[in-house]
C-alpha cells in the first residue's frame, strides 16, 4: 500500500508527464520499462539539470523524500525520486541507506561487493532484503511507496547484467541472483518493480 506524508489531498493533475530525480542511467531503464507507455518520465539530463543532489538524510525514507524535493523546489515539476537499501540481517541492516557509498566516498560497486562479502565471511545467516522507497510529488505534496524483497547473500558473484548489488543477492523462492535474471523477470519481482507499480496504480486512481 501507498502512504501519505502530512496526509495531502492531492487533486488529478498533468501526471503523465514526471520527472525522475535520478541520475542513475540503470534505475533509469528499469523505471521505464516497469511503468511502460502510460507515462512521459523525464530524466533529470532531459530537463537540463546536471548536478548531484546530496542524500544527507539517515533513513532511505528521508533520502528520496530530500531528492524529489529538490527537483519539485528547484522546477515546480511533478516528479518522483527513490532511495534503495539492501538491509543484511547479521550485519543490523548494514549497508542500509548507506549502500551506494558503503565501501566509502568514491567507492563503486565492485568495492561495496566485496565489503560485503568480506564483513559475512564468517556468518552463517545470510538472510537480507533489498528495500526500496518512492517518494512521489504532485502539485507540492508528497506520497510515498514501498518495496520489499527477501533473499540471501551468496559468497561469490553470479551474473552479469542488473547494477550494483544484483550479482550476490538471490530473491526467495529463486534459483538466480537479480544479475542472472532477464530485465522482465527482475522488473517483475524486484523492490523498485513492487514501488514502482504502487505508485502507477495510485496514479491511475486519481
Amino acid at each position: 500500500m501507498y502512504f501519505s506524508v502530512d496526509n495531502p489531498t492531492i487533486t488529478k493533475t498533468s501526471y503523465m508527464k514526471l520527472v525522475f530525480a535520478t541520475n542513475n542511467k540503470h534505475k533509469l531503464r528499469e523505471v521505464r520499462q516497469i511503468l511502460g507507455d502510460q507515462y512521459e518520465i523525464l530524466s533529470l539530463e532531459e530537463i537540463g539539470f546536471h548536478e548531484d543532489i546530496p542524500e544527507t538524510e539517515p533513513t532511505i525514507e528521508g533520502n528520496a523524500s530530500l531528492k524529489s524535493y529538490h527537483i519539485w523546489n528547484r522546477f515546480k515539476i511533478n516528479c518522483f525520486a527513490d532511495d534503495t537499501g539492501l538491509e543484511i540481517e547479521a550485519l543490523n541492516g548494514e549497508p542500509g541507506v548507506y549502500s551506494a557509498r558503503y565501501a566509502g566516498e568514491g567507492c563503486n560497486f565492485e568495492d561495496n561487493i566485496n565489503k560485503v562479502l568480506k564483513n559475512l565471511k564468517d556468518k552463517t545467516n545470510r538472510s537480507a532484503s533489498f528495500r526500496a522507497i518512492f517518494s512521489l510529488i504532485i502539485d507540492g505534496k508528497e506520497l510515498q511507496f514501498e518495496g520489499k524483497v527477501p533473499g540471501i547473500i551468496l559468497a561469490e558473484k553470479k551474473g552479469i547484467d542488473g547494477f550494483g548489488y544484483d550479482p550476490i543477492f538471490q530473491p526467495i523462492g529463486y534459483e538466480l541472483t537479480y544479475a542472472e535474471m532477464s530485465a522482465d523477470l527482475k522488473n517483475k519481482l524486484s523492490h523498485r518493480g513492487e514501488a514502482a507499480r504502487k505508485m502507477s496504480d495510485y496514479l491511475k486512481s486519481l
